[in-house]
């Protein structure tokens, strides 16, 4: 099953509810339907770049440290395009993985496509962690997430792939902002 990151439409919200996959969400997080598969809101427009520090799928380090309990945000490569806001429609490419165990539970790269959405909190929008997290992330950057639970999928979590309370780490690669 092809898996997207943290987009939710009305039609995955339906089928969320009929397949009973998960209880009420924290406030303000959205549940994912089923192993954390979601569908992009707008159809792919920029392709992966093919040169370049963006050109290949980073690799993810866990701190050996405690996990956070604040978004933290680290600029991995400083982008030079038009920054992102709330409300802007992006495409990245990003891997996610757990901070518990460095387990990777999503990727763009691994589907070959990188994901467009809006970058808003709620039904057909992203995790809280996300719309703060990219927030003024500019255009050809690599930007390095840590996302507590209160910001991701809080304490119901995205089952089977994020369990509940997980702290979440993204490196995101910022391809366009419209």
């Amino acid at each position: 099953m092809s898996k997207r990151p943290l987009t939710l439409t009305a039609a995955a919200v339906t089928a969320l509810t009929l397949s009973a996959c998960g209880s009420s969400a924290a406030p303000g997080v959205e549940q994912a339907p089923g192993a954390g598969a979601t569908q992009a809101s707008v159809p792919k427009t920029t392709p992966t770049p093919t040169s370049g520090p963006l050109s290949k799928k980073p690799v993810i380090t866990v701190p050996s440290t405690p996990a956070p309990t604040h978004l933290v945000v680290k600029d991995l490569i400083p982008g030079t395009g038009k920054t992102a806001q709330p409300g802007s429609t992006i495409t990245v490419n990003y891997v996610g993985d757990l901070y518990s165990n460095g387990k990777e539970f999503d990727s763009s790269w691994k589907r070959n496509q990188p994901f467009t959405t809006t970058l808003k909190s709620g039904v057909g929008g992203v995790i809280q962690g996300w719309v703060k997290g990219i927030a003024g992330m500019k255009v050809g950057g690599r930007r390095e997430l840590i996302i507590p639970p209160s910001l991701g999928y809080g304490k119901q979590g995205s089952p089977p792939t994020i369990p509940a309370n997980s702290t979440l780490i993204f490196v995101v690669d910022l391809l366009s902002v419209s």
